[in-house]
């Protein structure tokens, strides 16, 4: 069965990048490549802080996009638990 995951990344610059994958470990690495999303090119390195794990994609994209919406204040508080 395939996991998908819904994680928050801190950037060097101490924002926060929020994404979905497949593997944790290959995206934070990816990431720190370069080869990541657009936003985290220039704050690099990326360290993924907070994880949250889902059996379908579907629902892994729906939490990214709830998580999106949310301000700064309330990811650091998800972040925190």
């Amino acid at each position: 069965m395939k996991k998908y995951f819904v994680y928050l990344a801190r950037c060097s610059d101490k924002t926060l990048y929020t994404g979905y994958c497949v593997s944790i470990k290959e995206r934070e690495r990816k990431h720190n490549e370069g080869a990541g999303a657009r936003y985290t090119r220039g704050r690099r390195p990326v360290r993924i802080i907070y994880w949250e794990r889902f059996i379908s994609r579907g629902k892994a994209m729906s939490r990214e996009a709830q998580i999106k919406r949310w301000s700064r204040a309330k990811k650091e508080l998800l972040i925190k638990k």
